[in-house]
């Protein structure tokens, strides 16, 4: 099981894997999926820019995932975990609102006046530092499906086998296939998936000035 030095390495090994990739665009998952995008876009000459989405944690256990909230306002929700502890999606409106303030926050912030650059007909490479429920990233390709990009190229360092299996049925048949909308390019499948930062030597927390700097350079 590999072990990668630091988030910018294991960009570096994902554009690597990338190389034979015709994208238009690198988007990034902050905050630590910049550090990752970066080296993407900087290897493979692409522009940069940056897709905010939010977790919708359990109340009292914030770290599990229920759902995930994208700067549309629209929700990705885990039903089956919702059913599981009886809570109802209305309960959670005030902290999807909540959430949906630290998106706008975020952009306002990173981008520094700049405007989103355009998705629509493009091949995006979406990229994180890891994955484990897919939620946050689930929400960013169903954004991205609603604002008619061309295809997905999710580009992760280390993610659970359940979040890979989630997010490549919500992609379709690899490239190339019939109904094929996109693919997962992920260096490690762990089989035991606690949290992201295990699978880092150095997995230290990244600042807002850390990010609005990675993208004004």
């Amino acid at each position: 099981m590999k072990i990668f030095k630091n988030r910018q390495s294991a960009g570096q090994l994902l554009a690597k894997r990338l190389k034979s990739t015709k994208a238009d665009l690198v988007l990034a998952i902050p905050r630590g999926g910049v550090l990752v995008a970066k080296e993407i876009a900087k290897i493979l000459k692409l522009p940069l820019d940056i897709l905010v989405t939010r977790k919708i944690g359990v109340p009292m256990q914030p770290e599990l995932a229920l759902g995930a909230v994208d700067p549309d306002g629209e929700v990705v929700w885990d039903e089956s975990l919702l059913k599981e502890l009886r809570i109802k999606q209305q309960e959670l409106s005030d902290k999807v609102d909540e959430e949906l303030e630290e998106i706008k926050r975020r952009e306002k912030v990173y981008r520094q006046g700049k405007d989103p650059l355009s998705v629509d007909n493009k091949t995006i490479i979406l990229a994180d530092d890891g994955i484990a429920t897919g939620a946050t990233t689930l929400a960013a390709i169903r954004y991205l499906k609603r604002h008619q990009v061309k295809r997905i190229v999710l580009a992760v360092p280390v993610a659970s086998k359940e979040s890979v299996d989630k997010i490549s049925r919500e992609l379709g048949p690899p490239a190339g296939e019939a109904g094929g909308f996109g693919e997962v390019v992920v260096l490690e499948t762990p089989e035991y998936f606690h949290a992201v930062g295990q699978f880092y030597q150095h997995f230290e927390e990244v600042t807002d000035s850390e990010v609005v700097q990675l993208l004004r350079s």
